[in-house]
């Protein structure tokens, strides 16, 4: 069975430095990207790229901070990102396709499957599948947070072997190894945990938008759908390839371990919550620690509009989030019946399970804190 892979390159990888996209990285990253599809490998890559290819073109002196000069300028940028990723993959005689894509479309279980089927027949047809946000029309800060989240989702969607998140640094480190030079590189990853966070801090550069913080999150978001990831550096010929066989210049996520049943992933990752619960510390035990279900009497109180069936998010009492869940509840009748006993709430409100949220339809999303 051919192997797998989405290759996720950002825009700091692509831009150059006056502005506009540098041509000699979209061949050398298509020339990569070429030589693992001759090899056999089934090849999709998530870009980012359009609101830096289309700044400068469109007028603007530098990156666009306001959201619809980013929609302009990823307006004009699609296109020529686009165009020159076709123009570089039609020298190896390989078709590529665009793909555009928004949260709610994972977000809808009906659209993600119809993207899912999209995609496999362009696979099917060898054409090697580019895609990226739809800029032009998302909206809360063109959201995937430089395409990372995105790569991770198209990676678990289409159930990957592998995702390849290149980067300007060769993986995460113990420091910034721009600025310390005893930075000690983290070759592999077990278990994401809150120091992993710390030390990846935040910020992108001047024309991306995604840190290495969000990449972590990718990972985490990859290896909840059982896909290992690598993030790092692809700077000369063959790096992909190296990256691909274990042997790149990054740090490597364990995948295996940590694989969620279909339904569980799209609760934890791709739906959209639209409430809150706030719960007491013996409901964050029961969630976290004993693997129960959450009853009405751990709840401290509920937020937002949402209905029996929705997904709402789980947060402790200080505002940590834990995760997230189905809700059997109205938010009207958690309110109604937070912090009584299940008998207590029986009388209280016609719902068919007690169970606030049951564990089979709860996806934890806590970090833990290193020990």
């Amino acid at each position: 069975m051919a192997q797998r892979i989405v290759v996720k390159i950002g825009s700091s990888s692509l831009a150059s430095s006056e502005g506009g996209l540098n041509g000699d990285r979209v061949r050398f990253y298509a020339d990569e990207l070429a030589s693992l599809h001759k090899a056999g490998a089934e090849v999709l890559l998530v870009t980012s790229g359009a609101v830096a290819a289309g700044f400068k073109p469109i007028g603007y002196a530098s990156r666009p901070k306001l959201m619809h000069e980013k929609q302009a300028a990823a307006a004009v940028g699609q296109a020529l990102l686009m165009r020159a990723y076709q123009e570089a993959f039609e020298a190896h005689r390989i078709t590529a396709a665009q793909i555009l894509l928004t949260r709610p479309d994972f977000a809808s279980r009906s659209r993600s499957q119809h993207a899912h089927r999209t995609i496999e027949e362009l696979l099917r047809q060898r054409v090697i599948p580019i895609i990226n946000e739809n800029d032009t029309v998302a909206v809360d800060e063109l959201k995937f947070g430089e395409n990372d989240s995105l790569s991770a989702l198209v990676a678990n969607l289409v159930k990957a072997n592998g995702l390849y998140i290149l980067t300007d640094i060769e993986g995460l480190y113990t420091a910034d190894p721009r600025k310390d030079p005893n930075a000690q590189r983290i070759d592999r990853v077990e278990v994401i945990s809150e120091e992993l966070y710390k030390i990846a801090g935040g910020a992108g550069s001047a024309v991306g938008t995604g840190g290495m913080r969000s990449k972590i999150e990718a990972a985490r978001i990859a290896m909840g759908g059982g896909v290992s990831t690598f993030i790092g550096r692809v700077a000369e010929p063959g790096d992909l390839a190296a990256a691909v066989a274990g042997q790149g210049r990054g740090t490597y996520f364990a995948g295996s371990l940590h694989s969620l049943p279909a339904k569980k992933q799209w609760i934890g990752f791709l739906s959209v919550p639209q409430g809150r619960v706030i719960v007491d510390e013996g409901a964050e035990a029961a969630l976290l620690t004993k693997g129960r279900s959450l009853l009405p009497a751990g709840v401290i109180r509920a937020e937002g509009d949402f209905h029996p069936g929705d997904v709402v998010e789980v947060a402790n009492a200080n505002g940590r989030t834990l995760g997230r869940g189905v809700s059997n509840y109205a938010s009207w009748q958690l309110t109604a019946v937070a912090g009584l006993s299940s008998k207590e709430a029986q009388r209280r409100v016609d719902v068919p399970r007690i169970e606030v949220i049951h564990r089979d339809e709860w996806v934890e999303t806590y970090v833990q804190q290193s020990q």
